[in-house]
């Protein structure tokens, strides 16, 4: 009965593709890049390894579209942050801060798709590259507003914030420090 269900059922090619892309992300957070196999990620969504090989023809293909994906939402976050800041000069620092740095008001989706970004970003050399190439042009296209050497600083420490969360380190008042680094990006503190 089942079976005749699910033939029955509308196919919606773009719920299953999402709902591979959030699977291989979850592996990867939960068990490594090494256990995202078509089987695992088929297993996680209940469809078959063809499924899965309908829409990625290969691991690393599925691997690069979850890290696009990833990329896609983290900079999405950023440019929204960005729009609602009244203080064009140092936006995108402050935007960067805010999308790196979490203090528990995110929900779990973002913090994985950003956890999701890094894991995959620092496992791969060609998906660092592409990070690079990523901070490379917003750092050129905010060249105007956040390239001095304290705002690059400051998205540094940022980044050093993550990777302690990440690693599991505890940061003895990390709002605290959080608010001092948007305020070391105000225009007058430069």
């Amino acid at each position: 009965m089942e079976m005749e269900n699910a033939y029955k059922r509308k196919k919606q090619p773009e719920v299953v593709r999402r709902a591979l892309l959030d699977q291989a992300a979850r592996i990867t957070l939960e068990q490594g890049l090494s256990k995202v196999t078509f089987q695992a990620v088929a297993d996680a969504v209940g469809v078959t390894k063809g499924g899965v090989m309908h829409h990625f023809t290969t691991k690393n293909a599925l691997i690069l579209e979850v890290f696009h994906d990833a990329m896609a939402r983290f900079e999405a976050e950023v440019d929204q942050a960005m729009v609602k800041d009244p203080v064009r000069y140092g936006s995108f620092t402050r935007a960067y801060i805010n999308a790196t740095i979490s203090l528990g008001e995110k929900g779990q989706e973002e913090y994985d798709n950003q956890a999701t970004l890094y894991v995959l970003m620092l496992g791969d050399n060609e998906l660092r590259e592409l990070w690079a190439q990523w901070a490379n042009a917003q750092l050129k296209k905010h060249q105007a507003t956040d390239n001095t050497e304290t705002l690059c600083m400051v998205r540094l420490v940022a980044d050093g914030i993550w990777l302690s969360d990440f690693s599991g380190i505890n940061i003895p008042d990390k709002t605290s420090i959080h608010k001092r680094l948007i305020k070391m990006t105000q225009p007058e503190n430069e």
